[in-house]
């Protein structure tokens, strides 16, 4: 939106203190615009929400803040979506609670494009947040954008994964658009910027709150076709988006773990609850019942035969589970520095991950 008048309305009606995402869609729905409601009555406005905040919505004083905020959205990158913007991401308008505005950015185009949300635990395992990447990195090939929320541990490596494709990823934060949690992120955020989306519907100089973090997640969950979750514990952050995501009638992805493990125990509750056992990007697809588009799919089939008939033999004596190195030159044959001078770019390519203890692992 560029007319300057109609979006201070809108800033206004967000800015409010006290005035919840009901209260603003019942004020929308009698009245109109936000410039409409604030030519109402107090005597009519005080028939649609509570006197109290009727009297505030009519004298609160916030004009500081919305000059503020245009002043933000007129810097190169940075935008300012209503839900009246043909820009907004249409996916959140079938979701609960829509953001009535959304700090953006980036590139406004990604918002309405396929997208699957992926998170996960902070203090993710080093095999998990080699899973996240690689999954991020095999959708976005196919042409989804991953949707996460720029958190340390599976975030960040689902944010990598999907930079390292053409569909991209989406950055949903808890702080306005202004600041940045976590502050290590700050190289991750500019990159994402520059090719992606970073969005926030929190005014801006919102700092990290803990109440800030579960009305971000229903954003991610709302952005995304579907939920993946990679690890999480019982208590987790993660569940309670994979929840919004159910509730939202989006599908719902657990990728499985070690039985002893405490990240694995929110996957295999979200299971037992019925979400998708997941052991690969393609049983997404699946349910999704997504069709790549034709370019995605001829770049997956060049990735695939991209590797050589030696690093074909490779994978095939590495199987399923992880392998020692000693044990892996047993069943080819090589010797370990030959097997070393394979498995090197075989790992950077995202072919397979080496775990601790010296372990290889395939990863597709």
């Amino acid at each position: 939106m560029t007319d300057r008048g109609k979006l201070a309305s809108w800033l206004r009606l967000t800015l409010i203190p006290g005035v919840g995402g009901e209260a603003r869609r019942g004020l929308l729905k009698a009245c109109g615009l936000p410039q409409a409601i604030f030519e109402t009555g107090p005597q009519a406005l005080s028939a649609i929400i509570d006197p109290e905040l009727a009297e505030r919505l009519l004298h609160h004083e916030c004009t500081a803040a919305i000059e503020a905020a245009l002043d933000w959205a007129a810097q190169p990158g940075n935008h300012l979506l209503t839900l009246a913007d043909a820009e907004y991401p249409q996916s959140l308008l079938s979701s609960e609670d829509p953001p009535l505005l959304l700090y953006v950015k980036g590139n406004t185009a990604l918002l309405n494009r396929p997208m699957l949300a992926m998170v996960g635990s902070r203090n993710a395992t080093a095999q998990g947040v080699r899973d996240a990447e690689a999954f991020a990195r095999a959708l976005g090939n196919v042409g989804l954008t991953v949707v996460s929320g720029l958190a340390l541990g599976i975030d960040a490596a689902a944010h990598r994964g999907g930079l390292a494709t053409a569909a991209g990823t989406v950055a949903v934060i808890g702080t306005g658009a202004d600041r940045l949690y976590p502050a290590k992120h700050e190289v991750l955020a500019r990159t994402i910027a520059e090719s992606g989306v970073v969005l926030s519907e929190f005014p801006l100089g919102t700092p990290a709150l803990a109440s800030n973090f579960p009305r971000r997640n229903r954003i991610i969950a709302g952005l995304g076709l579907g939920c993946l979750v990679v690890e999480a514990a019982l208590r987790s952050g993660s569940l309670i988006t994979a929840r919004l995501a159910a509730e939202s009638g989006r599908e719902v992805f657990a990728i499985p773990g070690s039985i002893h493990s405490p990240l694995s125990r929110g996957c295999h509750q979200l299971i037992r609850q019925g979400a998708k056992l997941v052991e690969s990007a393609q049983d997404i697809l699946e349910e999704l019942r997504w069709e790549a588009p034709a370019a995605a799919s001829t770049a997956s089939d060049n990735a695939s035969m991209a590797l050589n008939d030696g690093e074909q033999q490779v994978l095939a004596f590495l199987g399923h589970a992880p392998c020692a190195l000693d044990t892996l030159s047993e069943r080819s044959g090589l010797t370990p520095a030959d097997l070393l001078a394979m498995l090197l770019p075989m790992e950077l390519a995202g072919r397979i991950a080496q775990l601790p203890g010296g372990l290889y692992q395939r990863l597709h």
